[in-house]
């Protein structure tokens, strides 16, 4: 058994976040991870063309700024590399291969009991802290929709984060499942790669440059966020035109609303959807059913694949571990309480960047986190 007044699930960005914050504070912390290295999702589940959607000063985590050097959208390789940097600098030592199984407040003692399973010799370990920070991330298990049928495909199935790039997809037919970025990225560098790409688009989207978003999101200090949305929504129809003419419906709720509402990013256009108008990507409504290689659309037509590539998001597991919680997460991970008041919960409980407000966000949630410790110290 292990004590320390805070413990930590989580060393992606979020966690690191936290570790740095309290590290500002001299509080004493352990930090659990599943995985063997920090940001495992960007060192071993993302692929090669990922950027940082936003601009890098939406992006930095506290008190370590990106280098001038980097451009204004970092790519995954220097991301990587501020991170790796941002864990020396701040002295982070996580332990690593901790699955956590159960975390629990109990009232006698006023501590929480974490229980990790340690994945390399499969013991149980106990951790004792006052304080538990919940870090483990709004991408934590690959999504994938139970479709009738999909077990009879006979070609391959992948989620994107096996997805790494194009090279081994030339001129075979794949479809995208799901229209976020990393589904308008995936389909973009396959169409690269000549494979014949189509992308399922189900649910109304904005489309908007790295530009457009930049400045929407500066001119909040300065205008209300109705007028940023007015002025996104014009600039998108005079840049891209009319989108529905290819399948695309636009949504009735402006691009930042629905970021800062619902976490739904607006599609940041890196060459998809020129694409997308030329006809290197077809574009198709939902799936409704999948039948060997032929898979029935909502329309019902059908098309033959060899690739099916689910680009479909991430479930939370924090429900499966987490005892006695009604405040702070919902069923599905995600923080419950209104921003700005959604990080801190009951009994010395915390969340940080589970609110879908990025990572801007979460290094936010960190500072008032490891602030709130401090005062109750």
């Amino acid at each position: 058994m292990q004590k320390e007044p805070v413990i930590i699930v989580g060393a992606g960005p979020s966690g690191l976040a936290m570790a740095a914050c309290l590290n500002h504070q001299s509080i004493p912390y352990v930090l659990l991870e599943r995985e063997d290295c920090v940001a495992s999702l960007w060192k071993k589940y993302s692929y090669d063309r990922l950027h940082l959607h936003l601009h890098k000063k939406f992006c930095q985590l506290p008190h370590m700024p990106f280098p001038e050097t980097y451009p204004s959208f970092v790519p995954k390789n220097q991301f990587i590399s501020y991170l790796d940097d941002y864990v020396s600098r701040f002295k982070i030592s996580p332990l690593y291969r901790r699955n956590v199984e159960s975390a629990e407040f109990d009232e006698a003692t006023g501590k929480w009991t974490v229980k990790a399973r340690n994945l390399e010799s499969d013991e149980v370990e106990e951790f004792k802290g006052r304080f538990l920070v919940l870090a483990s991330g709004e991408t934590t298990n690959p999504f994938t929709p139970e479709i009738e049928g999909l077990d009879s495909f006979p070609g391959d199935v992948l989620h994107s984060t096996l997805y790494r790039n194009g090279k081994a997809f030339v001129n075979k037919k794949v479809l995208v499942v799901g229209s976020g970025n990393s589904g308008m990225d995936v389909a973009v560098d396959l169409a690269n790669h000549g494979a014949q790409t189509s992308l399922v688009v189900r649910s109304p989207l904005h489309i908007v440059s790295k530009d457009m978003v930049h400045w929407g999101l500066v001119l909040l200090k300065y205008i209300s966020l109705k007028m940023v949305d007015t002025l996104l929504v014009m600039l998108s129809r005079l840049v891209y035109g009319d989108v529905t003419k290819y399948g695309i419906p636009r949504p009735e709720e402006g691009p930042i609303f629905m970021l800062l509402a619902y976490g739904k990013y607006p599609i940041i256009d890196v060459g998809t959807y020129e694409k997308i108008k030329s006809g290197e990507i077809q574009v198709l409504p939902g799936v409704s059913s999948i039948r060997g290689n032929e898979v029935v659309f909502e329309n019902g037509n059908t098309h033959a694949f060899d690739t099916i590539v689910f680009c479909t998001g991430f479930k939370r597991a924090t429900n499966v571990w987490l005892k006695g919680d009604d405040y702070l997460l919902t069923e599905d991970g995600i923080a419950k309480q209104i921003f700005p008041n959604h990080w801190k919960g009951r009994n010395g409980l915390y969340c940080v960047g589970l609110a879908r407000r990025g990572l801007n966000g979460a290094g936010i949630d960190a500072q008032n986190v490891a602030a709130d410790i401090k005062s109750l110290q």
